[in-house]
């Protein structure tokens, strides 16, 4: 719990900083590309068309799977692009490009059958050849982010063009998992070739819909698959707008302007759920939100001074201050419904001065530091750093905010040119793909720069093990040591959102909060 002193000056921080970005925005990732920060009222559809118009929180950054670490690129993906395999709205994996699969006893060779009668949009074939192309594209080439998901792929082989074989250099538990993500996305081999790094800008797919344009920090304009091989697609054109201030989408949802936003600012729920015409659909989310410590410079290279900040955090008052309980704490990756997840160790702990006064001692700055920290330009997250900021300073740890937009926040990320950075997760089934990437030595969004041989350890003993009991003892422990370290602050897992126009019919909530609209329809 937290002192009403704390809750006040807390809320003080709330009022005052969305009474300073009220009304404001910002560009996309790219200058001199975007529009007027992605809030004008989104394009009406053309007479005679069925348009679903979808408000997106972000810019989406790139439509090439290979390259792509953002949650918003994920939501365009969805319509685009289909994969080997996807998760239904039980949670469970199951085949979608794939037909049919086998695994051999020993958790190391995949025989997966394909679909048959499958077109890319650009007419080419879907077979055997495409999926071991896409393969070895995410596993070699220079710019791909999938490496470090399919580093446990031995070889990939075409045993005939509906067929392909699969072999691991040793078992890895979040295979198919892995699969139902960007790394089980198959993109044509016609148009990476022909385009080459270019080729985010004309992506093919085999998804419900094909690419049409998109204009940074503006919109992605997606048309109707004539051909689809899963199902006559119902609606024309799907839109998606980059709205990054959460009011002005709630209006246009309201106005009809929007059909379905991806996040509900909290202070509109009441908006929304007040409103006939809307529905709100709030569903634990599989992801978390927190902050990354930089471990490689100072003053983040200094193990006590990071256990400082993370224990200053207050994590139950962010949860009911900031989100009015449509979130939960967290001091773990791992979110309820996760293998992984531990109620002890993700209950929070109010913040003790005298504890956070030792560490700081012990860190050498008895008298307090200061450091800067990126965040977002969502008001949101304006909001959010306004608080966080608030709750440190009165242990003497002063923060200076600095706003970016979401693509520069994650190339900085990426560079590693900074002291804190604001960055979550949207989350996933398994639980390694919630934790290796983010805290192991090397891993490529490990932003944070920690570098631990028994926590890296840990978490590669659990991809390796089958046995689901023995998983979570190894998640436990890497959890307790991740915690010890500091390198990765998680504050909570975030709820989705989603708020809808009760007009769009055919849509089914999966856990991974991506909006699938194939199904959709609109009355």
């Amino acid at each position: 719990m937290f002192s009403n002193k704390m809750s006040k000056a807390m809320l003080s921080a709330v009022l005052g900083t969305m009474l300073l970005v009220t009304g404001c925005g910002g560009g996309g990732t790219n200058a001199g590309t975007s529009t007027e920060g992605g809030n004008a009222a989104a394009p009406a559809p053309a007479t005679g068309k069925k348009v679903i118009n979808i408000g997106l929180k972000a810019d989406p950054p790139s439509m090439d799977p290979n390259s792509s670490t953002s949650l918003y690129d994920r939501q365009v993906y969805a319509s685009l692009y289909d994969k080997l395999f996807d998760i239904d709205a039980d949670g469970k994996v199951v085949p979608m490009l794939a037909e049919s699969y086998e695994v051999t006893p020993d958790g190391k060779t995949y025989t997966l059958k394909l679909k048959q009668g499958v077109k890319f949009h650009d007419g080419t074939d879907f077979d055997a050849e495409a999926v071991k192309f896409n393969f070895e594209r995410n596993m070699t080439s220079e710019k791909s982010r999938r490496k470090g998901e399919l580093k446990f792929v031995d070889s990939v082989s075409v045993v005939d063009a509906q067929t392909v074989k699969i072999q691991m250099k040793e078992p890895f538990a979040p295979f198919l998992s892995v699969l139902t993500d960007r790394a089980g996305i198959i993109v044509s081999p016609k148009a990476v070739q022909e385009h080459g790094d270019q080729y985010l800008n004309h992506p093919v797919g085999t998804g419900p819909f094909t690419f049409v344009e998109q204009v940074k920090g503006d919109h992605v304009t997606l048309k109707k698959n004539e051909n689809y091989w899963n199902g006559s697609v119902k609606v024309d054109e799907v839109n998606y707008k980059v709205f990054t201030n959460g009011t002005a989408k709630v209006q246009n949802l309201r106005s009809g302007m929007l059909d379905i936003i991806d996040d509900t600012p909290v202070k509109e729920i009441p908006v929304v759920k007040g409103d006939a015409n809307l529905q709100l659909i709030a569903e634990s989310g599989l992801g978390f939100q927190g902050i990354y410590l930089n471990n490689s410079r100072a003053p983040f290279d200094n193990k006590f001074l990071r256990q400082a900040v993370d224990h200053a955090i207050d994590r139950e008052a962010i949860v009911k201050v900031l989100y009015n309980g449509y979130a939960a704490p967290a001091h773990t990756a791992f979110s309820k419904g996760s293998l992984a997840y531990n109620e002890q160790l993700n209950t929070p702990v109010a913040p003790n001065a005298d504890e956070i006064k030792n560490l700081l001692a012990q860190g050498g700055k008895p008298d307090g530091f200061g450091f800067k920290l990126y965040i977002s330009t969502s008001p949101e997250n304006e909001q959010l750093g306004a608080v966080l900021q608030n709750m440190l300073k009165q242990y003497n740890i002063n923060v200076t905010l600095e706003k970016l937009e979401y693509g520069q926040l994650i190339e900085t990320g990426d560079k590693g040119e900074f002291d804190a950075l604001q960055l979550g997760w949207s989350g996933r089934l398994d639980p390694d793909l919630n934790i290796h990437d983010f805290v192991v030595t090397g891993a490529p969004n490990n932003n944070g720069r920690i570098a631990n041989p028994q926590l890296d350890e840990l978490i590669l003993k659990a991809r390796g093990e089958l046995d689901e009991a023995k998983r979570k003892a190894l998640y436990d422990e890497a959890a307790k040591l991740l915690q010890d370290e500091a390198g990765y602050a998680y504050m909570y897992h975030q709820y989705v959102l989603l708020g809808m126009n009760k007009k769009v019919t055919g849509f089914t909530f999966v856990p991974d909060g991506i909006i699938r609209t194939a199904t959709m329809d609109k009355q």
